[in-house]
């Protein structure tokens, strides 16, 4: 009787680790200047748009590469493309802290910066999928999920309390600093693939295949669901992009808004343990979609015109929750609606028109009044919430059992 040629190791958690590391600093460097936009313009000299810059250029730099960067990491493997994003995020991140008040510089860091997010992004599903059995998948890539949100609610509350103390640059090169230590820490510990696979044969991940592609746009609730995504991943990116000047008009400070920033960050991430759990034990998802699109409604609204400290954090930390959780429960939605295409296909397209709705957080700037105040934005951004609404109410939840069978054949 022949033994099995799979097993799981101790080591997949090594790898695990120092994966998660480097996107927590990543995400620290892409949002380390939201909380002190006002403060940071004065000390460059330039525009709060000039600012919000710094992290658009991480949602328009992955729009042109993450389909390549995808194909990177299928063709030359996981542990070579990540190191390479690794390698320009610790190089670049410590050259931005180096160019002191010097803006030009400090933009041009950050564009090798944000070059370098596809390569840790496009692989969040590649590395549970080398290392891990299939039953822990889920779990491992909501872990690597969870330390993107924790960089960034990091980058949120810290960046405004070091400021206090330090100039911008200094702050921007500990980071940088910070980075570049994880990444060598990732390019040191982590390796390709096990000895042997943490699977049976059948239940390997797939790479991205022109087949999944052209199999997920035929298909016509994922169009609608992308749609989705365009909008509550832009409203993320936005509120979180322009944080500090949105709730500046009001007389909050920096502090504050890395507050805010962060305790919106810890309703998600326990919105996104809370609801999915109950999507899996109905195995319902366009109800908790809903729920998700519609309990983030109240919590806009605080955030658009709260003036009491603790309504204004509450309302965050209820938007977080409903808006966050859309996430986990959306890409399961997405995997089930379009098998057999590669669950890591179907993500890469939800980041994608995530990251594409870029366009979303400079419209918030441009509808932004003369007093400073980014009211209409947000309310335009309230109705755009109904309108996803309209949306999930046309979705149908798919054939779960059926779905599930076909994947364990």
């Amino acid at each position: 009787m022949d033994r099995p040629t799979f097993r799981v190791y101790g080591y997949r958690w090594v790898v695990l680790v120092v994966f998660m590391f480097i996107n927590i600093t990543i995400q620290m460097l892409w949002i380390s200047y939201s909380p002190i936009t006002g403060p940071a313009a004065k000390f460059y000299g330039v525009t709060d748009l000039n600012i919000g810059l710094l992290s658009m250029m991480f949602m328009i730099a992955f729009i042109p590469l993450s389909i390549p960067v995808s194909w990177v990491i299928d063709t030359w493997g996981f542990h070579k493309a990540v190191s390479i994003g690794a390698v320009l995020m610790g190089v670049f991140g410590i050259l931005r802290g180096l160019a002191g008040a010097r803006y030009s510089l400090v933009l041009a860091s950050t564009i090798g910066i944000a070059v370098a997010q596809p390569f840790l992004l496009n692989a969040w599903t590649t590395v549970p999928a080398k290392w891990f059995d299939l039953e822990f998948r889920a779990t491992a890539v909501g872990l690597v999920t969870l330390a993107s949100l924790v960089g960034t609610a990091i980058g949120m509350v810290l960046t405004p309390i070091l400021t206090q103390s330090v100039s911008i640059a200094r702050v921007q090169l500990l980071y940088g600093i910070l980075a570049a230590f994880s990444s060598v820490l990732f390019i040191l510990l982590a390796r390709e693939k096990p000895a042997t696979p943490p699977c049976p044969a059948g239940q390997e991940t797939r790479a991205l295949m022109l087949d999944g592609l052209k199999n997920a746009l035929k298909n016509r609730m994922f169009w609608m669901f992308l749609v989705i995504c365009f909008i509550a991943l832009g409203l993320f990116n936005g509120l979180s992009t322009w944080v500090e000047p949105i709730i500046r008009p009001r007389g909050f400070s920096p502090e504050q808004a890395g507050t805010l920033g962060a305790l919106m960050l810890v309703g998600g991430i326990i919105g996104a343990v809370v609801i999915p759990a109950f999507s899996d034990k109905q195995h319902k998802r366009r109800k908790y979609l809903m729920i998700g699109v519609l309990g983030a409604i109240p919590g806009l609204i605080g955030v658009t015109f709260a003036r009491p400290v603790w309504l204004l954090m509450a309302s965050a930390f209820e938007l977080g929750f409903f808006l966050i959780s859309l996430s986990p429960v959306g890409m399961e939605y997405a995997a089930e609606i379009t098998y057999p295409t590669p669950e890591g296909t179907s993500n890469g397209l939800i980041q994608l028109f995530g990251q594409a709705a870029v366009v979303y957080v400079y419209v918030m700037e441009a509808m932004r009044t003369k007093d400073g105040s980014f009211t209409l934005s947000l309310l335009f951004a309230v109705f755009l919430l109904i309108i996803c609404a309209f949306i999930v109410a046309r979705l149908k939840d798919p054939d779960v059992a059926h779905v599930s069978a076909e994947m364990t054949t």
